[in-house]
C-alpha cells in the first residue's frame, strides 16, 4: 500500500557566470572579485562572504584579462575601473597561483 522509495536529495550547487568567458561555473570554482561598499575599494575576495558587490571571474589568468578586455567589471561594478585596478588585481591573482 506504502510507497517504500525514499527520495534523496542532492545539494543545490550555486552557479555563477564568470565576467571574462560568459561560461556559468560553480560558485566554488571561481575567484570573486569585490566592490566594498564603504569606499568602493576593487580586490578579490578570498572567503567569498565580505560585505560588497561581487562579480566572479574563472580561476585562469586568461578569463581575467578577457575581463578587461571586454569590460566586464565595469558592467557589473556599474563604474569606470582604471587599469592600475586590473594589475592590481593580477598581481593578486599571481601570488595565489604561487601558493
Amino acid at each position: 500500500m506504502g510507497n517504500t522509495t525514499t527520495m534523496t536529495r542532492s545539494k543545490k550547487i550555486p552557479l555563477r557566470q564568470c565576467v571574462g568567458c560568459g561560461e556559468m561555473r560553480g560558485k566554488k570554482e571561481m575567484m570573486r572579485v569585490l566592490k566594498s561598499a564603504e569606499d568602493d575599494r576593487i580586490c578579490l575576495d578570498m572567503t567569498g562572504k565580505k560585505n560588497g558587490r561581487g562579480a566572479y571571474v574563472c580561476k585562469s589568468r586568461e578569463c581575467l584579462q578577457k575581463a578587461r578586455k571586454n569590460k566586464g567589471l565595469e558592467r557589473s561594478f556599474k563604474m569606470g575601473i582604471p587599469s592600475e585596478v586590473y594589475d592590481a588585481l593580477e598581481k593578486e591573482f599571481d601570488e595565489l597561483e604561487a601558493k
